[in-house]
């Protein structure tokens, strides 16, 4: 009791967060956005149980994706116009019953509007993320985002192993279950760490505060580029987590989804190591980290294409692969955050409709790509989308990235 109310005073005297906060503030965004991707590798047993054709099984993964994007332009804004607390809390609950509902779901009706609200309601971890920015200081905003924003990649990265081995042994349903009970727990937790505040104090309307996200972006070119590079940082990445699978469950591999489900923890250890690009940030080097991370992201294509002469230098450039994303996606945030602090929702919500406009392109143009090339096609477009993205981190070199601009409204 005494711990959570020091930690609740150092957020009140403006002191920022405490490790203890952030690193909760974390797991709830790794628990939340696993949602997402959870389906992934059950859409065999989802299709075998509701007699689904394999052609239609693929709306479980787009309705949650259709979902999350609109959870993004119109649920992740009202964070800079009501009371963030609050709006975390609700999505949490209402996110438990819609875990339930897909865990309970009679019919594929029932299954597919279950799915696609738990993607509208996972866009909380985007208002988490937001939420740990503003609470941080200034010369912990990085450091901040860094740790949470880390979560989101675990749990990105580890959804798919989990399902797969809960779903061995229980069932895909179990699966559901299990992530009800676990969000229910952090709903708990929540309620006695998230501080209260205020609501914002914006006199926008609802609708002003939708049609200023893209005002932010256009009017601010390093808030506009920092959004090109999470839309090809992020195709980078689902071009390689996408097509993986197919290159594995073939000879000379030929492994289960379990197996391939281990790869995404060999990435974790790169997520994890990313961490430190928030520091870095902090200190006013986001421009210096991202053109490294960047060319990091472009030489780990050089290892990854070893597959399958060599699985050892493979797996080491999927460990550099997935630090060089973290890195930018940490700095990248952390910038834009840094700019525009009283618009950090809006920016948010902007900021990963570019990062899911990647990942569908990604997605998308990999699989096409294995089709004509093999393994080896994928390895150029992967390596391509990280060259374009070195580039237009370049056309950024010679201006200023740490100065605070003033906010949309006031430009209007």
């Amino acid at each position: 009791m005494q711990d959570a109310d020091k930690s609740r005073t150092r957020r009140e005297t403006g002191t920022g967060l405490s490790r203890i906060t952030t690193l909760i503030f974390a797991v709830a965004a790794g628990l939340s956005v696993a949602n997402i991707y959870y389906a992934q590798p059950l859409l065999d047993s989802m299709a075998r149980e509701f007699g689904i054709s394999p052609s239609a099984i693929g709306l479980v993964v787009t309705l949650t994706q259709v979902g999350y994007a609109l959870g993004l332009i119109f649920i992740v804004p009202l964070g800079d116009l009501r009371d963030r607390r609050r709006l975390i809390l609700g999505q949490g609950i209402l996110s438990v019953v819609a875990l339930l509902a897909v865990a309970t779901a009679g019919s594929e009706a029932i299954l597919f509007a279950s799915l696609a609200a738990m993607g509208l309601l996972a866009v909380v971890v985007q208002t988490l993320v937001a939420f740990a920015a503003t609470l941080a200081t200034p010369a912990e905003r990085g450091k901040t985002v860094g740790m949470v924003t880390s979560g989101v990649v675990i749990g990105i990265l580890a959804a798919r192993f989990i399902a797969g081995l809960l779903a061995d042994l229980g069932g895909w349903r179990s699966v559901y279950l299990t992530s009800a009970i676990l969000t229910a727990a952090m709903v708990g937790l929540l309620i006695r760490v998230l501080p209260r505040q205020h609501s914002p104090d914006s006199i926008d309307s609802y609708a002003a505060t939708l049609r200023s996200i893209p005002i932010l972006f256009l009017r601010d070119r390093i808030v506009l580029v920092r959004g090109l590079l999470a839309l090809f940082v992020f195709a980078t990445f689902s071009t390689f987590w996408t097509a993986l699978v197919l290159p594995l469950s073939v000879p000379p591999f030929s492994y289960s989804h379990t197996q391939i489900g281990l790869f995404g923890l060999v990435g974790m250890a790169g997520a994890v190591a990313a961490t430190g690009a928030g520091r870095l940030a902090d200190r006013d080097l986001g421009q210096w980290t991202t053109g490294m991370s960047l060319t990091l992201l472009l030489a780990s294509w050089a290892l990854i294409a070893m597959l399958p002469a060599s699985l050892p230098l493979f797996l080491v450039g999927v460990v550099l692969l997935d630090l060089a994303v973290q890195a930018v996606h940490v700095t990248n945030q952390s910038i834009i955050f840094g700019r525009h602090p009283e618009a950090s929702s809006r920016l948010v919500g902007g900021y990963m409709v570019f990062y899911s406009i990647g990942s569908a392109i990604g997605a998308i143009s990999s699989t096409m790509a294995y089709a004509r090339a093999g393994w080896s096609g994928v390895s150029l477009l992967g390596a391509s989308f990280s060259a374009v993205a070195l580039m237009v981190w370049g056309t950024t070199l010679r201006l200023p990235i740490s100065r605070a601009s003033r906010t949309c409204a006031q430009d209007e």
